[in-house]
């Protein structure tokens, strides 16, 4: 008799090898009660999305560029739960490495002793969940996937344990309870759409093409897009954003940033492909998706102009990078699709590496960031390229590359006030990061007493970020080739 399922462990190991590392931490820190709350968890934990990472970036090697699936149903159904095409292997590959990051700078700030397993605990977990619902095609698995990416991440900024941290923590549970909510109703109404309850091209264009079914499937794009926003940090579901980044570890703050925004970007790609498939455009979609980018990019980009936090600004500027992650969706096509994926892709690696060099000089403001390329050349030179990519500007080459990615979409279906406002994005976010990279090439002030510590861990993210921004600014093509 054949199996029910089809399972192949190599086309699951993006998200068995940090769920593997949640087992293998609890049961260290259960066999090692003295030494489990140590600081040996943050490392092994690391190095198991390391692991990770590796799978999922040679997983399309080993298919020579083909889909990866798993999980599949016997015929005459044959649909598969896990669905990996190179974008999504892309996507899973920097979610892995953005949480690597974020437990290397968290492993910098050195945790009280039994929070090491604790925190590398539910960071794998929320990394499983990230990984997971990149390849997940049926609204069950999607929903659970996506929810294990954000329950940990409220427990890790209360893990900090200050009483700012602890509301921005109850701000990020209250708002993640309203999210799921608002995701089940949307997976409700595309399963009455659809009458599937996968997202599939073939049933949604079905659904198109019926009137009454159209609009209960626009509604479903709503609701999800309403759920998904406040993951994305997306105007009107950003309130939390500021105030997590800010009270949070920095590690956790970087989490949040990077891996959870690739994570939540790689779920909305899910239902929009299933669009983009079916070829269905037209007026509905693009409102649906133009609307909260375009407010996005306004009051995220203006507001970032006013902020002194660098925490703070880091995370206004999440916030107008996530409507640029929907410019490209605003014409759902396959180019979109992948404009979007490479632009949350460079986002990402650019603000970890901006995370992680706040990490490093403990920074509290962009004042105490005078002088610091003269001060500590590591730490200033990477955030100065982090500043231009996300700027757009040479040699942060790859940012303005994405960018004229994300406005290609529109602009090819005719959406000039999504492109204009885009353009004007642009100009009002050069005035946001470059106020920073002058405070980095400012006279430096006079400083007295012994250096701070440079943390090794930290050392190495900044390096190999800018390693990667750098590369890919010289050589564009490397990046947009591994998205297929």
């Amino acid at each position: 008799m054949s199996a029910l399922v089809t399972v192949d462990p190599l086309v699951l190991a993006p998200a068995l090898a940090p769920a593997v590392g949640v087992v293998l931490v609890l049961l260290g820190d259960a066999l090692l009660p003295r030494r489990g709350g140590g600081r040996w968890a943050l490392p092994a934990a690391a190095a198991v999305l390391v692991v990770g990472a590796v799978a999922a970036a040679t997983g399309p090697l080993r298919a020579g560029g083909a889909t990866l699936r798993t999980l599949c149903l016997p015929a005459p159904d044959g649909a598969c739960l896990w669905t990996a095409d190179p974008r999504t292997s892309a996507l899973q590959t920097g979610v892995l490495l953005a949480a690597a990051a974020a437990l290397a700078v968290r492993h910098d700030g050195r945790p009280r002793p039994r929070d090491g397993a604790v925190t590398a605990t539910l960071l794998l977990a929320a990394t499983t969940g990230g990984v997971a619902v990149a390849a997940a095609r049926d609204l069950g698995s999607w929903l659970v996937a996506l929810e294990l990416a954000t329950v940990p991440a409220v427990a890790l900024v209360a893990l900090r344990g200050t009483r700012p941290a602890a509301h921005a923590a109850l701000s990020l549970l209250v708002t993640s309870l309203v999210s799921f909510a608002l995701l089940v109703l949307g997976a409700a109404l595309w399963l009455t759409a659809t009458g599937d309850a996968a997202f599939a091209s073939d049933t949604a264009g079905l659904a198109w093409t019926d009137p009454q079914r159209r609009a209960v499937l626009v509604l479903a794009l709503v609701v999800l897009v309403a759920g998904l926003g406040f993951k994305l940090s997306l105007v009107p579901f950003h309130a939390w954003t500021p105030q997590a980044y800010a009270h949070a570890d920095l590690g956790t703050a970087l989490f949040l940033a990077a891996a959870s925004k690739l994570s939540a970007a790689a779920a909305l790609l899910v239902p929009v492909s299933a669009l983009a498939g079916a070829q269905i455009g037209g007026l509905a979609p693009t409102a649906v998706l133009a609307a909260p980018a375009l407010a996005s990019l306004g009051l995220g980009t203006v507001v970032a102009l006013r902020q002194r936090d660098p925490a703070r600004l880091l995370a206004w500027s999440t916030v107008a990078q996530a409507g640029w992650v929907l410019v490209p969706l605003t014409a759902p096509t396959a180019e979109g699709l992948r404009a979007s994926a490479a632009y949350v892709l460079v986002y990402a690696t650019a603000t970890t590496v901006a995370f992680a060099a706040l990490a490093r000089t403990g920074a509290r403001s962009l004042e105490d960031h005078r002088g610091l390329v003269r001060r500590d050349p590591l730490a200033g030179g990477a955030l100065a390229l982090a500043l231009l990519v996300l700027a757009g500007l040479p040699p942060g080459v790859v940012g303005l590359v994405v960018k004229v990615l994300a406005l290609a979409p529109p602009v090819a279906a005719g959406l000039w006030p999504v492109a204009l406002v885009g353009v004007l994005a642009v100009v009002v976010g050069l005035a946001v990061y470059l106020r920073w990279f002058a405070v980095l090439l400012a006279p430096a002030p006079d400083e007295g007493g012994a250096r701070p510590a440079r943390p090794r861990s930290t050392a190495v993210v900044l390096v190999l970020g800018t390693a990667v921004l750098a590369l890919t600014s010289a050589l564009p093509h490397l990046l947009l080739g591994s998205l297929g």
